[in-house]
This record gives C-alpha cells, sequence and structure tokens, in this order.
C-alpha cells in the first residue's frame, strides 16, 4: 500500500488541532470578534442606561408625595452643637422674699399660693407682741410731748426775755434740748417706719392711738418687673405671684422670719450643660455675641405670640459638675404672660416656667456663598448625595456635594452642580424619589399606560 506524502498527513494533524482548540476556547474568541464589531445604534438605545437621572411624576403623584420645588439661593449657615438645657429662675430677678418686721403672731392672712398682688397689697396681718416695737411707740409718744412742753416754755421764756427777765444762755439752753427731742422723734418714725408701720399709724402713736397689728405688705417693684398684659381686653400692670406660703394663722414669728415667697418669672436664665472640650466653642460663641437658636419642644407656639428674641450667652460658669463632668452656661430669656380674672382675684399664666426642658443649639462654624435644603431633600447612596431638579413634571437627579448636615438641615456647596436663581430643587420627598427612578430603571421598557405609584410600586394596566 503506498503511503501520501508527509506534508499531508502534518497537515491533516495540525487541522485537527486547531479545531480542537478553536472549540474549547470558544468563549473566549467570540468576545474578541463581538468586541470588533459594535452594535448598532439603535440596538444601544433600547438597553436601558446604567445611571437613570430622570423620572416623570403626573400632579396627583407630587400631590401624594407633599412634593414642593423652590428656587435654590446662596446663604450663610452656621454649623452648631446641640446641647440639652432648662428654664431656671434669674437669681435677683425671679424671686423676693418677705420677712416679718416685728415679732408678732399672724393674726390674718390675705394672699396665698397662685395668687397675683401688686406693689402695696396687704399679705399678712401680725399682731404684735415685741417689747421693742412697743416701747419704741412709747418713746416716740413720751418724747413727743416733751417737745410741746418746751416748745411751750420757749414760747413764755421768750416773751420775758424781751423784757430782760430771762436771761439769754436759758432760750439757748431751751433750743438745744427742742433739737435733741426733734432728732429722737425723726429716730423713732424711722425705726416704725422700717417695722412696717404707715405714716398715718406713726402720726397717730404720736397723739397716743398706740399700733397692735401691722400689715405686711407687697413690696415696690422693680423696673423689669413693671410689665402690662391685657386682662379681659384692659392692660393691667403686673405684680407678683405668691409661689410660697410659710405661715400658718396663729403662728409666732419672730422680726426677720420668712412669711412668704413672691415670684415673678419676666426675666428668667436657661441653663445650658455642656461638656469640657465643648468651652472654647461656647466661650468664642459668648464673647462674639453669636445667636443661639432655641428649641421649645414642650410647648405649643400656635397659643402665644411670636417670640421676636435674640438669644446670646451671657456667661459661663467657672465650676465644673463633679457628677455629670459638665459646666453650665446661662442665656437670659424674656418672659411671655397673660391673665384672667376669676372670683374677683387675678391670676397669671406664664409661658415659660422654671424647670421645662429646651435644647440649645449653639453656633460654633460659619459656612458662606451655600445652597441650605430641609434634611429629606437629599437622599444618599453609597457615597453619592442625590437632589432633584424639577423640570416642569420632570425630575432630574443630581450629585451634590454635602459639607454639612444636620437634624434638620443638609448644607451643599456650590460647585455648579445646582445654580442660585435657576434651578429648582425639591424641597422633600428625596428618598421616595430614588426609588421611583430605581424602579423604573429596573423596569426597563414599559407597556403601554403602565406607570408609577408615589412609592415605587409599578402598576400595568390589565394585570
Amino acid at each position: 500500500m503506498r503511503l501520501p506524502p508527509p506534508f499531508l498527513w502534518i497537515s491533516a494533524v495540525l487541522i485537527t488541532a486547531l479545531a480542537i482548540t478553536g472549540y474549547f476556547t470558544r468563549e473566549t474568541w467570540m468576545a474578541w470578534i463581538s468586541a470588533s464589531h459594535p452594535e448598532k445604534e439603535s440596538d444601544q438605545a433600547a438597553r436601558p442606561s446604567d445611571e437613570p437621572k430622570m423620572l416623570k411624576l403626573t400632579p396627583q403623584a407630587r400631590k401624594n408625595l407633599n412634593l414642593i420645588a423652590q428656587p435654590v439661593k446662596l446663604q450663610s449657615y452656621w454649623r452648631s452643637i446641640q446641647v440639652p438645657g432648662v428654664i431656671v429662675d434669674r437669681p435677683g430677678h425671679s424671686d423676693r422674699v418677705v420677712t416679718a418686721p416685728a415679732a408678732g403672731v399672724i393674726a390674718k392672712i390675705h394672699a396665698f399660693p397662685g395668687d397675683t398682688v401688686k406693689s402695696g397689697d396687704r399679705l399678712v396681718t401680725l399682731r404684735l407682741i415685741g417689747e421693742q416695737l412697743q416701747s419704741t411707740q412709747s418713746e416716740l409718744l413720751r418724747t413727743t410731748r416733751e417737745v410741746q412742753i418746751v416748745k411751750k416754755q420757749r414760747g413764755i421764756l421768750g416773751e420775758l426775755a424781751k423784757t430782760g427777765l430771762v436771761q439769754e444762755p436759758k432760750l439757748i439752753e431751751l433750743d438745744s434740748q427742742l433739737l435733741r427731742f426733734e432728732a429722737s422723734i425723726q429716730a423713732y418714725r424711722q425705726d416704725l417706719l422700717t417695722r412696717g408701720l404707715t405714716r398715718a399709724q406713726i402720726d397717730g402713736i404720736s397723739e397716743g392711738k398706740f399700733v397692735s397689728e401691722i400689715d405686711v405688705h407687697v413690696p415696690p417693684l422693680a423696673e423689669d418687673h413693671r410689665i402690662a398684659v391685657s386682662v379681659e381686653g384692659n392692660q393691667t400692670l403686673l405684680g407678683y405671684e405668691v409661689e410660697e406660703l410659710k405661715v400658718e394663722l396663729g403662728q409666732q414669728v419672730n422680726a426677720g422670719n420668712l412669711l412668704c415667697l413672691l415670684a415673678h418669672h419676666h426675666s428668667l436664665y436657661i441653663e445650658g450643660r455642656s461638656f469640657k472640650r465643648e468651652a472654647p466653642w461656647l466661650e468664642k460663641a459668648a464673647a462674639n455675641g453669636w445667636p443661639v437658636r432655641v428649641e421649645f419642644p414642650e410647648e405649643e407656639s400656635d397659643a402665644w405670640p411670636t417670640l421676636n428674641s435674640t438669644f446670646t450667652i451671657r456667661h459661663l460658669a467657672n465650676t465644673v459638675d463633679p457628677d455629670s463632668r459638665t459646666f453650665a452656661f446661662f442665656v437670659p430669656l424674656t418672659n411671655q404672660a397673660r391673665s384672667y380674672e376669676k372670683e374677683g382675684r387675678t391670676l397669671l399664666v406664664w409661658r415659660f416656667r422654671p424647670g421645662q426642658r429646651v435644647r440649645l443649639h449653639v453656633p460654633v462654624e460659619e459656612f458662606k456663598d451655600v445652597f441650605v435644603l430641609p434634611a429629606g431633600a437629599v437622599v444618599r447612596d453609597g457615597a453619592e448625595a442625590y437632589a432633584f431638579v424639577q423640570n416642569g413634571d420632570l425630575f432630574q437627579r443630581r450629585p451634590v456635594h454635602v459639607v454639612h448636615e444636620d437634624r434638620l438641615n443638609v448644607v451643599l456647596a456650590n460647585d455648579g452642580a445646582v445654580r442660585a436663581g435657576v434651578h429648582y430643587l425639591a424641597q422633600g420627598a428625596a428618598a421616595s424619589l430614588n426609588r421611583i427612578l430605581k424602579a423604573q430603571h429596573a423596569a426597563g421598557g414599559l407597556p403601554p399606560g403602565a406607570h408609577f405609584h408615589a412609592d415605587g410600586s409599578l402598576h400595568i394596566p390589565g394585570k
């Protein structure tokens, strides 16, 4: 048998080897062929983009989301630290103690806790039992009588001195004695005034009408307490509120004993508590007079007039509480009040009360020329943050740079992603918009009539 030439069977072996190799490496060389032949433009258009950027919402969907778009504007924003606080009395302004001017027994009580009293109103009536007060009244009466006698003698001797029967030194002696008596009378009268007696009562003592009972009155109002509020349409000057009554009927008290505690909550403090590491920020805010934002979470602000006050730190405490390891700082607070009449008495209601909890936002850093949006206007997706720009019914998702965010606001850099006065940004529901956008992208193409609900779910007619 004749064999084929050597080159023939060698070629057959090579062809067989190439075929086997091509079969087992078909995935690799087919990918190369696909890469060398780009898809047609129509095929690329049919394939959804990897990064969805635009969605369309009906007016009803925007209402369901409570979606509002507003133009953005550049502004300044203060980064702040949140500090807990509590409303406290302001020492020397809020409270006033009333003490007994003399020893006595509580005979009557005229004002009770909760009552509003004005300067000069009666608080309690004391029946006097002190020996010193009785002695002062006796000495005032005796000295007054002595003055009357000396004046009478001086008048008689003065007439005799004109005839030469009385020498001049005798008149001088009487005049000196009269001056001493008058000085004593002034001292006795002043002592009785400080013990709560009125001038009319003291004049009566000079005539022999001794006082056995005295009324303790409300002291004069300080200048910063002289405020007026409307009571049934009339302007009424407010005084103090009886906060605590320290005595009972029939109780014996000595001079200086506490009778009652009066309160006037017009001038208060907000006491904040912060850790020592935050002291430099607080010191800087206090020194520069930066305004502090105060939240009153426990009150209904709609029931009161707008509080047009600027809060600043007055001073920082120089001691640290050993238990909480915090130090205090104080912000002045001017209170609001209203009153009403009931059973012939004026009762007072203050807007802010000692013990009420607040939140303080102390500024520590200013961001200038930034965009400030509500916290719900930006959504995070991994390392990216997005806001939504409105153009009619369309909302375009745009990446933004967040320089700061807190519980209420998010601050965006002015880097050209959005432009002031040009772009309208959704002021909330960014998370819902992002879900809807992803759902639309995942669906690829939508059949006729298909649409998305506000929660991101897809609705297809007939299914």
